[in-house]
């Protein structure tokens, strides 16, 4: 989706862009022949937009970057994970309403008490 703040990263640069983020990251482990995950990729790319600068927004081909799915367990796709401090701190699986994305987004972004 060209023009939107979703980042395109694969096995090559997912340590550095997620993993050694300063701040939380949503990955959207996608693949171009999957309905569910073009479905929910405007919810994605809006919420990216929406929440830039608070919190990176990503997707992640796994057809492309196999290592990366294998590490992380995906059977499924869309399959989102929210990584905060190196570490996957939410798990969605399948295409669920943007209010659900941005349900774990704000409980993410909002302080501990």
């Amino acid at each position: 989706m060209a023009g939107t703040d979703v980042l395109d990263i694969g096995d090559s640069n997912f340590k550095k862009e997620v993993l050694e983020s300063d701040v939380p990251v949503l990955v959207d482990f996608t693949a171009a022949w999957c309905a569910p995950c073009r479905a929910i990729a405007p919810a994605v790319a809006e919420l990216a937009t929406r929440y830039k600068g608070q919190m990176k927004i990503a997707k992640l081909d796994v057809d492309a970057n196999q290592d990366t799915s294998q590490e992380y367990g995906i059977r499924s796709l869309p399959t989102l994970l929210v990584f905060k401090g190196g570490k996957v701190v939410e798990q969605i699986v399948g295409a669920v309403p943007k209010s659900r994305l941005e349900g774990a987004i704000t409980k993410i972004l909002s302080p501990q008490v």
